[in-house]
């Protein structure tokens, strides 16, 4: 188990917000981690589909989010998709663990390419959860046994994508702005997403066009289509 204290007398604490669509799992869940002085974990927050989740996770900002795979309005992708920024804060940047009774290699994958730190089965005990919490505040990725295979197996598979070097000149934010100007967003729908001005989303727009030789959003938009960016 995550040693869950700082100094002598003093624990750890860590914010979660639990996102399922089950209220009854929620419950069980808030019931088993959530008793605060015992295990640490505050939960600060819940929601049931993901216009909830991105809204909760927005107003509470929590260190982690328990997050289903499988929801109404696009399931834990579409949450992990809208939260992207977030997840990039380069001060307390809100990670998720995905906690679903699917244990299918396409979800697994899914959510792991979407920026989730781990992924583990509602099989999981009480203490392992709160201690899979811990380890995914402090950044660590985290999975049932079984799981980590699937993520081995596909990120170690022969078609894989190749490196690619112009992707690779560009910064994460730029690749960030990249994607969603790709996406068909406007700058001030980028600069709210990213929590960024619109003036910095020019300027990260302006180094993109210029790294990539590119003329303007709509060379942009085909180069990110053509290596399957959006």
């Amino acid at each position: 188990m995550t040693d869950e204290t700082t100094t002598a007398g003093e624990q750890r604490r860590v914010r979660v917000v639990l996102v399922d669509d089950h209220r009854m799992f929620r419950t069980g869940v808030q019931a088993e981690i959530g008793r605060t002085e015992t295990t640490g974990v505050e939960v600060v927050g819940e929601a049931a589909d993901v216009d909830q989740a991105v809204a909760v996770i927005t107003a509470t900002r929590p260190e982690v989010v328990l997050l289903d795979v499988h929801l109404p309005g696009g399931g834990g992708v579409e949450v992990l998709r809208r939260c992207t920024g977030l997840m990039s804060a380069p001060e307390n940047p809100v990670r998720f663990l995905a906690l679903s009774v699917s244990d299918a290699a396409e979800d697994v994958i899914g959510v792991i390419r979407g920026g989730a730190r781990g992924y583990v089965t509602k099989t999981i005990t009480g203490a392992d959860l709160v201690d899979s919490v811990f380890r995914v505040q402090d950044g660590d990725a985290v999975f049932s046994p079984r799981l980590a295979g699937f993520v081995l197996d596909a990120f170690a598979s022969t078609d894989a994508p190749p490196v690619d070097e112009d992707l690779d000149r560009l910064t994460q934010r730029e690749r960030e702005v990249l994607r969603l100007i790709a996406r068909g967003y406007a700058y001030k729908e980028i600069a709210k997403q990213l929590f960024i001005s619109v003036k910095t989303v020019e300027s990260h727009v302006s180094a993109v066009l210029r790294k990539l030789q590119l003329s303007n959003r709509h060379e942009l938009t085909r180069w990110a289509t053509a290596r399957r960016l959006v």
